[in-house]
């Protein structure tokens, strides 16, 4: 399908060159600190996604330690639930007998010894959440979104946001200091934003112009951090040690520190650890009924978490239950019929050429979350931001299929001069 070029604002932050190790390299760009500030949201806030009633049966305690007193545990599935969003991320407590899911929503669902401490669920976000992460202590968290928006809660203290400012790409990932006083957020640029007492020690901006960055994570002591790209490509900064890049065959969802290196997750599930970073276990080789979408370590284990609500716990990290039997709330596709009255100024026939490109492009599925390109027609973020003037939601994966059709419609009208143009539908090309 043919590309249409869309130019991205030039971010007016400022930069200077820093030192970076050899196997980065000396292009590396530093953000300059300069404050930033963000009303803090209130914990306690009521989750949309899981009321009172069915919220207790979600959250259990952990089992006997005793292995003679133990009895059979039936662990929540999530059956009989409809999420209002995909699953996006996964945290696990401290002690690894716990571990909280949030759906793109903002909903945020604790099991095990995982306590929940509220979530932005109740509140109609302008810009999907991307990542949880856990306090030290694991009585708070914070949760971002792609616009780089932070929001604590528990004992989490908010610490500034990267939301309004000019960003190179979407947020995609967290990570904390290890005292939990400040936060890094990690663009799919590679740009990194320092917050509180986390330090600014390098980034990956502009390194990996064909895969964008995925993931973010702090090495011991708080010295440094990696990110990683969709490639399995590692960037280390600080006295984060380079222990090698991960030899991927499907693109990446994160990174976690492990002992003297790092262990590198894919969506299907497989588990690279490279230097001192034990294996426990992956899922490469095993069918998923949905991809892999974040992963999260503690002590000598790690939880990894499925776009339904799938959870697969490895090592120390015990498991609690999931929302693996969940359904997940997809509203009907536009109805393609010769209608009169489509809302936004829709005709039939564009209705009908669109719909034809949703089932070549995504096979059928207008909720895409990519994070370059998002919704049922695979159309650039960037696109998306610039064409978008009929106040629908900020993310093509979070607008209906009609609303966005009609952005399409612009689109068309813009790059093919003509409100009843559309790819060809004859193949299957990629986002445009």
């Amino acid at each position: 399908m043919p590309s249409a070029i869309s130019a991205t604002p030039v971010s007016s932050r400022t930069r200077k060159h820093s030192s970076v190790p050899q196997h980065t390299t000396n292009a590396v760009r530093r953000r300059s600190a300069r404050p930033r500030t963000r009303s803090r949201t209130t914990a306690g806030l009521a989750s949309l996604a899981l009321s009172a009633a069915v919220l207790a049966p979600v959250v259990t305690s952990a089992p006997a330690a005793s292995a003679a007193t133990a009895t059979t545990v039936s662990y929540p599935d999530g059956a009989g639930l409809v999420l209002n969003a995909p699953i996006v991320a996964v945290a696990t407590t401290p002690d690894g007998h716990g571990y909280w899911l949030v759906g793109a929503d903002g909903g945020v669902f604790a099991f095990g010894d995982a306590g929940f401490h509220g979530s932005v669920a109740a509140h109609s976000v302008t810009s999907p959440i991307v990542d949880l992460v856990a306090t030290s202590d694991g009585r708070g968290y914070w949760e971002v979104s792609a616009n780089g928006g932070v929001y604590a809660f528990g004992d989490a203290g908010f610490h500034g946001s990267a939301a309004g400012d000019p960003l190179g790409g979407p947020i995609v990932g967290m990570a904390r200091t290890a005292d939990s006083g400040g936060y890094w957020l990690v663009g799919s640029d590679g740009g990194v934003f320092a917050f509180g007492d986390a330090r600014f020690l390098g980034s990956a901006e502009h390194l990996s112009p064909t895969s964008p960055i995925t993931g973010i994570a702090p090495a011991s002591g708080g010295q440094g951090y990696w990110e990683v790209a969709a490639n399995g490509s590692v960037y280390a900064f600080g006295k984060a040690p380079f222990r090698g890049t991960a030899p991927v065959d499907t693109p990446t969802v994160g990174i976690h520190g492990a002992g003297d290196g790092y262990r590198v997750i894919s969506r299907n599930g497989g588990t690279y650890a490279l230097g001192g970073a034990p294996f426990k276990g992956s899922l490469a080789g095993h069918p998923l009924n949905k991809p892999i979408v974040g992963t999260s370590a503690t002590g000598n284990g790690y939880v990894d978490v499925a776009s339904d609500g799938g959870v697969f716990t490895f090592g120390s990290v015990g498991y609690y239950g999931s929302l693996g039997a969940a359904k997940v709330y997809t509203p009907p596709p536009p109805v393609a019929s010769a209608a009169v009255g489509l809302p936004y100024g829709l005709t039939s026939y564009q209705v009908a050429a669109w719909d034809r490109v949703n089932v070549c492009e995504e096979g059928g599925d207008w909720y895409v979350n990519g994070s370059v390109f998002a919704g049922g027609l695979g159309m650039s973020r960037a696109n998306w931001s610039e064409l978008n003037t009929f106040g629908f939601p900020g993310n093509a994966a979070y607008a209906t299929p009609l609303q966005q059709i009609r952005v399409a419609v612009a689109f068309a009208e813009r790059f093919y001069g003509s409100p009843d143009a559309a790819p060809d539908q004859g193949g299957c090309s990629g986002g445009y």
